[in-house]
């Protein structure tokens, strides 16, 4: 097959499949998101049964992820530093950030301190809002929410709801299974 016919054809399967997701769910993806299943991927990767990750996500290191989880668009999970461990049944919303290194006082010092590595841990029945970043370290606990755009730099005891950046808490989750709710803390 010549290079002009491969990107003929390239460029109708997409067109086939973006007219497709858009009929079905109206939706439009970039061409990896749309063209690979984010379940097969996730099976590759040897994330539990259920999970599921889209292509345009990043993955270093050591990554396990827990059955049922959905890993979203355009996140990074970097395990190069002590490896990440996400439970089951856990959102972890577009565009999050988990690194366990960080090199901040390895480039201030000229390179003579060693980078800061730790294991990022999330419990069970969680949800990371879009954007989030977890730092080298942090534990979260079961049932936690973070809001989108926070950044979590301290561990999170379950069943709390923390935002902001640096995050604080917010309030508490409350109940279980179908009973379950957010309770706000008042400002």
């Amino acid at each position: 097959m010549e290079h002009e016919e491969f990107l003929l054809l390239l460029r109708s399967t997409r067109q086939a499949r973006d007219d497709e997701l858009a009929e079905r769910f109206e939706r439009s993806l970039p061409f990896g998101d749309a063209m690979f299943d984010r379940w097969e991927r996730a099976k590759r990767l040897g994330f539990a049964t259920g999970a599921s990750i889209y292509d345009s996500a990043h993955v270093f290191g050591n990554v396990e992820v827990g059955k049922n989880t959905w890993v979203g668009p355009c996140t990074l999970l970097d395990g190069s530093g002590g490896g990440v461990r996400i439970g089951a049944y856990c959102t972890i919303g577009a565009g999050v950030h988990i690194y366990t290194h960080d090199t901040a006082l390895w480039a201030l010092s000229g390179g003579q301190l060693p980078r800061r590595t730790g294991p990022v841990l999330v419990g069970d029945c969680c949800y990371i809002g879009a954007q989030s970043i977890l730092v080298a370290g942090v534990t979260v606990g079961r049932q936690v929410v973070i809001a989108a755009n926070s950044v979590v730099n301290r561990d999170v005891p379950e069943r709390t709801i923390v935002g902001g950046s640096p995050a604080r808490k917010l309030g508490r989750v409350s109940g279980e299974g179908d009973h379950v709710s957010m309770i706000f803390e008042a400002s």
